[in-house]
């Protein structure tokens, strides 16, 4: 069987590969674009790749042979995970290799913001002794305030917890249980750790509730003086307030190790501040991490080849291909229903249960609970959750996950319910389809009957049944050039309490919902991005 190396990995993952006698192994020595790939792939059973190297469809067509995708690292942004799907071809990660590393490079940003260690020694390099230009602190005895307790905030906390520091943390989807047993203060609400923090580091994953959460309102909530890093991703903390808050004294240092372009432009002004310490993008750039993401990869692909073991894989390679048709549609569905379920529900859970009824309890269940889960994580774990992780990071999270087989006879041949439990509340939905598995429908919402088509935007509300009531929510969204694609109404009784749903073409504008808010015929406004 014959392996190409597409990009730069450890030595010692390859020679993990070339030890097989099964194994012809050929290492590239540059990456080779699409055009240059295809050619030299027709006769191969794996590819391992960094993220230089793109494993587009062509590519995967190209190789009737191939049989995993190795990367070498955490995300596979840079392979057609769907298309190799389709082909029947493991997509495998590395998602632990580099953790320790990261944590590490962490603290000693950490430890080097406190004592001006970078300052100090070019201050020497350039033949200068100014002891009291560089007076630090110590970290005994501040305040850690640790944004994101996955595997790398977790490792973090624990040094900080070494060095005498209090370690407060925001992690919506942490339990309580996780947060005791890491000994850190788990904080309930963001602005409640802004003023208590001496330093601040990052390590949430980038999604649309992540971006820009460090700002300009953020920083000014902070104590003067504040330092802040961020070795997770660019973008979270917003660099042009970061910059002005360095510049005005309102924090005093911060150390950076990604950022919102990389390269970082030569000419940002990121690098001519004194305060700021700045690392190329360093979080997985040791030996040892190198190694690890190198042996991993290559002992994973060992494995699948020689043994059909499948270890850390982000699609279905358990399933063959009429199998994985079958499953398919049930995956869309309970994606979809995990992620309104996360959107309807509380952030921090303490169980999710799913239900699977009629001919859906005949499909293979563990990966659609897979699914449902990476919809209903994916705000927590961003884009590197996937199928084979995700259990994982429930489990982190300390999230219970029950999956049941129900016998009770409903209107529908089969469907699927979930339902979140969290501090003695529940949130649920179900869906089923209609004519066909090409018709996914929401068909319960809170024990409500609705009928909701699962894709795009959801706009959900409360109102008093009146006449009237339809017309005027969907005049308010016209005067907002929102236009309303569907709808579902259901009310408990004539002149009570009625749950409209409508699906949007368009996320209607903060203005609309507030006004909706105010109506006192309307309550429970909320917007549902499937």
């Amino acid at each position: 069987m014959k392996i190409l190396v597409c990009d730069p990995v450890s030595p010692k993952g390859v020679a993990v590969l070339e030890q097989c006698a099964e194994f012809e192994v050929r290492v590239l020595e540059k990456r080779l674009p699409e055009a240059e790939l295809v050619p030299v792939v027709g006769d191969v059973a794996a590819l391992v790749v960094r993220s230089e190297t793109k494993v587009t469809r062509a590519v995967l067509e190209a190789a009737p042979q191939l049989r995993v995708v190795g990367r070498a690292g955490v995300g596979v942004d840079n392979v057609d995970v769907e298309a190799a799907t389709q082909r029947g071809v493991v997509v495998m990660n590395t998602p632990g290799g580099n953790t320790i590393s990261t944590a590490e490079l962490t603290f000693s940003m950490l430890m080097a913001l406190a004592r001006k260690i970078p300052q100090a020694h070019a201050s020497m390099k350039a033949g200068e002794w100014n002891r009291k230009a560089f007076q630090g602190t110590e970290l005994y005895g501040k305040t850690l305030g640790i944004l994101g307790l996955g595997r790398i905030g977790s490792e973090v906390a624990r040094r900080a917890i070494a060095f005498g520091m209090r370690v407060l943390a925001y992690d919506p989807y942490l339990t309580l249980s996780r947060a005791k047993a890491l000994q850190v203060e788990l904080i309930e609400k963001l602005e409640e750790l802004w003023p208590q923090v001496d330093f601040l580091t990052v390590h949430m994953p980038m999604s649309e509730e992540t971006r820009g959460m460090v700002n300009a309102a953020t920083l000014a909530r902070m104590k003067k003086g504040v330092r802040i890093l961020n070795c997770a991703r660019g973008g979270i903390v917003n660099e042009a307030d970061l910059l002005a808050a360095l510049e005005g004294g309102q924090v005093a240092g911060a150390a950076l190790d990604v950022y919102e372009r990389e390269p970082l432009p030569k000419d940002s002004p990121l690098r001519r501040l004194e305060a700021a310490i700045l690392t190329p993008h360093l979080g997985a750039s040791t030996e040892e991490a190198q190694d690890n993401v190198g042996i991993e990869v290559a002992e994973a692909i060992t494995a699948y080849l020689l043994h059909g073991a499948v270890r850390n894989a982000v699609n279905l390679p358990n399933l063959d291909a009429p199998t994985y048709a079958l499953v398919k549609p049930y995956l869309n569905l309970g994606q979809k229903l995990g992620r309104l379920v996360a959107q309807l529900g509380s952030k921090r859970n303490e169980r999710l249960v799913i239900t699977y009824g009629g001919r859906a309890c005949e499909v293979p269940t563990d990966p659609v609970t897979r699914a449902v889960l990476v919809g209903f994580l994916e705000h927590a774990g961003g884009k590197e959750v996937n199928q084979v992780n995700v259990r994982t990071l429930a489990s982190d999270l300390g999230l219970l996950v029950e999956e049941v087989k129900s016998s009770e006879q409903t209107d529908y041949q089969e469907w699927l319910h979930v339902a979140a439990h969290a501090d003695g509340q529940k949130v649920s939905a179900g869906g089923t389809f209609f004519s066909s598995l090409q018709h996914p429908r929401i068909v319960r919402l809170n024990s409500q009957p609705v009928e909701i088509v699962p894709e795009g935007v959801l706009l959900l509300l409360n109102n008093t049944d009146r006449p009237g009531m339809v017309g005027h929510v969907g005049s308010l969204l016209g005067r907002s050039q929102v236009n309303i694609a569907s709808m579902s109404l259901h009310r408990d009784c004539a002149g009570g309490q009625a749950l409209t749903v409508l699906n949007l073409d368009s996320v209607p504008p903060r203005a609309l919902l507030d006004g909706l808010e105010a109506d006192p015929d309307i309550s429970n406004v909320r917007v549902v991005k499937l």
